[in-house]
């Protein structure tokens, strides 16, 4: 049986292919890439280019005539259905993977530390971001802060406390980018710290996490796999959030809280909270049975399905792969998933992934949100760094719907 054109076509299509899909002659096919519709690329070696797979489906969804199954309402909105908006050169997700930069985040998670995954997405290749000595310094306000909201949501702890932290750091509005890559590395080791509970430390991230949650080395390797897939994942609403909040000149600081602040809602990070309560529900009695009830009632299963991937998230593959490798489960790596995939058709993401985690290691309610706002910080960072460098403000306008004016 022959394959179709997108099962086949990776993340790149010639220019024969682009214009075929599109149904266009090659001039048009340049017309669009002129216009800043379609993404190019030198072939590597070659004097050809390379288009974007994901530009050309885009734009042929786009221009899909009426009945096709691929055209949008013209109200559509394309910050909501995953069109590309702004140009990034840091993340790309393509037939179903995740890559940091051109490396695949899955093979990443094998090996490195947030610390190394940091440097790459930040660029820091000749020198140390995370050295020793540059830690964040806690002022007795912060410190104050800190202790009267310990027993607060761990997102609005370190929501409160990095306002102040960036009062207190004088390279807060270093904009070069080793002033932004060091201040961002004297965050995300804050945040850290407000939110595992511990003291300012040079430790690797995922040992200071260990320390604070009395794991194994098993566990500590979850965590770093964990801390890694959740680096970044191209513009995300929190990450939009805080690109937004740069481009008006906030110091990085401020876009982190910015982001924190999107970050907790229920459809982002918050959303890791929601698997969690999930996965108690499904293991209070039969899970087989409760999948079917869930799936008659018509409710939505909170950590499975996602807006980008048609199938598994790869991040929840690894974590989840990973999982039964160190920790010898299958029942919630494979079973469940199995439930509720036959049930109604939606794979695990990365939030279900992060519950299971949760549950096994025994970690506090909300170590989910907890380490998906650590991770990510390294992907805000670089984020705000690509923003700052464009130097304009992030201004779209709105499709008015409303009532035609009067007089």
């Amino acid at each position: 049986m022959k394959k179709s054109a997108d099962h086949e076509a990776g993340p790149y299509l010639s220019a024969r292919e682009a214009a075929a899909e599109l149904g266009v002659s090659p001039a048009t096919l340049y017309a669009y890439v002129s216009r800043g519709l379609i993404r190019s690329e030198p072939v590597p070696g070659e004097r050809a280019k390379r288009y974007r797979a994901e530009d050309v489906r885009a734009l042929r969804a786009r221009r899909a005539p009426p009945g096709s199954g691929e055209k949008r309402s013209a109200h559509a909105n394309p910050l909501s259905w995953a069109q590309p908006v702004l140009a990034s050169e840091i993340s790309l997700i393509a037939e179903g993977e995740l890559y940091y930069r051109g490396v695949r985040a899955g093979e990443l998670a094998r090996h490195a530390t947030l610390e190394t995954t940091a440097g790459l997405l930040w660029q820091t290749a000749d020198y140390d971001a995370f050295a020793k000595d540059n830690l964040p310094v806690f002022s007795s306000e912060l410190q104050a802060v800190r202790e009267a909201a310990k027993e607060s949501h761990p997102i609005d702890r370190a929501m409160a406390a990095l306002a102040l932290a960036g009062e207190a750091d004088p390279g807060a509005y270093n904009k070069t980018d080793k002033g932004l890559a060091l201040a961002a590395a004297r965050i995300t080791r804050a945040m850290t710290a407000l939110i595992a509970g511990g003291e300012v430390s040079a430790k690797p991230v995922h040992l200071q996490f260990a320390d604070a949650w009395g794991l194994d080395a098993k566990g500590a390797e979850l965590v770093r796999m964990a801390l890694v897939l959740l680096a970044d994942h191209e513009l995300n609403a929190s990450t939009f959030t805080l690109r937004c909040a740069v481009s008006t000149g906030a110091s990085l600081y401020d876009g982190t809280v910015a982001a924190l602040a999107a970050l907790k809602g229920p459809l982002h990070g918050g959303a890791s909270s929601r698997a969690a309560l999930q996965l108690e529900k499904l293991m209070k009695g039969d899970v087989l049975a409760e999948v079917r009830a869930q799936a008659e009632s018509g409710e939505r299963f909170a950590g499975f399905g996602h807006t980008i991937y048609k199938d598994w998230d790869p991040r929840a593959k690894m974590l989840l792969d990973a999982v039964e490798e160190k920790l010898g489960e299958t029942f919630f790596t494979r079973e469940v998933p199995d439930y509720v995939r036959t049930a109604v058709g939606v794979a695990p993401n990365i939030d279900y992934a992060l519950a299971v985690l949760t549950h096994l290691l025994k970690l506090p309610s909300l170590a989910g949100i907890g380490l998906f706002a650590v991770g990510r910080s390294t992907g805000w960072a670089a984020h705000a760094r690509e923003q700052m460098r464009e130097r304009t403000l992030i201004r779209p306008r709105a499709l008015y719907t409303g009532p035609a004016p009067k007089g």
